[in-house]
């Protein structure tokens, strides 16, 4: 099984929804993880919201990127500008991708998490097909 870690600056929105999305999709072939570079320290609730209406149940916690020290990842993904810049370089040897997504949580509209929840749900499969090829 291959690990993959989806880093962001807060890991309450972005982040959270990418690792719940990955495990509860596709768990059979990646297991992934969440952290922030500046974790907020809860996920935001209308992150969850939009994760239940299409099904998936999140009991994530938001993570800092260090509690992952030593820990090998198949693939990193940074999915805001600020974690790309910040990103960890002892995150490992596997390979990073960058593909910012706009952050919900600036406009509270929920509208907007799910926008982004499923753009997310759109590219996240993709960047992970490539990353295996």
């Amino acid at each position: 099984m291959k690990k993959v870690l989806f880093l962001c600056t807060g890991n309450s929105c972005r982040s959270q929804m990418a690792e719940a999305i990955v495990n509860a999709q596709m768990g059979e072939a990646w297991q992934a993880v969440s952290a922030g570079t500046k974790p907020a320290g809860y996920i935001h609730p209308k992150a969850l919201e939009a994760l239940s209406e299409i099904g998936i149940k999140h009991d994530g916690s938001s993570k800092r990127a260090d509690e992952f020290r030593g820990t090998e990842f198949d693939l990193v993904v940074t999915v805001c500008d600020s974690a790309a810049e910040e990103c960890p370089v002892w995150l490992g040897k596997g390979k990073r991708v960058h593909h910012s997504f706009f952050d919900p949580a600036t406009t509270d509209d929920m509208e907007d998490f799910r926008r982004v929840r499923d753009e997310i749900a759109q590219a996240i499969p993709q960047i992970l097909e490539q990353a295996v090829n």
